[in-house]
């Protein structure tokens, strides 16, 4: 974050920050996102910007907003109503600036400013992609998980273009340009701080669908990410793998007795039928805890 000095027209210059982009480099980052309306709200002196906004045509002012966007960010012609209320004159605009390659057409509706480089225009981040269907005005509706998130914690170095999406409530897939958009049910609540704990506990369900990896490396990985957390998340991820299938309460189970932390595992423990067996093939490679979990 920055401050600068943008001119506006009529010589009117006027101090702002300059909007934030989700980055995502970890499991424990945030996500965060920023609307038009935050921006104009926010960042800048409204009333003053209106006062400049009304001096101009709809492609101006669309123009004009466009270019303090930030690269990869993804809005469709609803962002631009509240302040020209000239729907068709607004897509219209939109329409003519995609055919003039300043901006992309993610897909009906919903375009980005690309990012250009000597390769070709950049797509925009994931979460961009599907921000719609993460929060809506603070309210969180779900979080990205799956291909989506493997790389980010080190399990694979594959990237996919299948974006999957944590959620209570889950619906059919569908395709958003070149993506995939897929839905995984969460039984628990979802919020902003347990999100990461989701994520993990989502890659461990689906320890043997992780692309270009074996069951036995990821093990290693997954000793390594939870021995990373404090006490407290550790404690938070077994109260949330509860609500986890069997294999899943199991193979979290046997990594953190693994990091000697069977303090932390009773409950898993007692929630599993002892008859059942788990076939994780490679998990006992890297845990010497297998046994007592039933993993075979």
């Amino acid at each position: 974050m920055y401050h600068s000095n943008q001119v506006y027209p009529d010589n009117l210059t006027i101090n702002h920050k300059q909007p934030a982009f989700y980055k995502a480099s970890s499991a424990s980052d945030k996500i965060s996102f920023f609307n038009l309306s935050s921006f104009f709200t926010n960042k800048l002196d409204k009333s003053l910007l209106l006062y400049n906004i009304h001096q101009m045509k709809v492609s101006e002012y669309i123009a004009f907003t466009i270019d303090r966007l930030p690269k990869g960010y993804i809005f469709t012609y609803v962002d631009f109503i509240t302040e020209v209320n000239k729907k068709e004159a607004v897509i219209k605009a939109l329409n003519r600036m995609v055919e003039s390659g300043k901006i992309s057409k993610l897909a009906k509706g919903k375009y980005y400013k690309p990012e250009k480089t000597p390769f070709g225009n950049l797509q925009p981040n994931q979460s961009q992609v599907v921000k719609d269907l993460l929060e809506d005005n603070g309210k969180i509706l779900g979080y990205l998980t799956g291909y989506s998130i493997y790389n980010q914690l080190g399990l694979t170095t594959q990237l996919s273009n299948t974006i999957q999406i944590g959620k209570n409530e889950i619906r059919p897939n569908f395709k958003r340009e070149r993506y995939t958009i897929s839905f995984i049910k969460q039984k628990n609540t979802i919020t902003k701080e347990n999100i990461p704990l989701l994520q993990i506990l989502d890659a461990v369900r689906y320890i043997k669908k992780i692309p270009d990896s074996t069951v036995q490396s990821s093990c290693k990985r997954f000793l390594a990410i939870l021995e990373s957390l404090t006490v407290k998340d550790k404690a938070s991820l077994v109260r949330l793998a509860l609500k986890y299938p069997p294999a899943t309460k199991a193979l979290v189970g046997a990594l953190l007795d693994q990091l000697q932390r069977e303090d932390l595992t009773e409950s898993l423990f007692k929630s599993l039928n002892q008859i059942s067996k788990y076939n994780l093939s490679g998990a006992e490679k890297t845990l010497s805890t297998t046994k007592k979990w039933n993993i075979i």
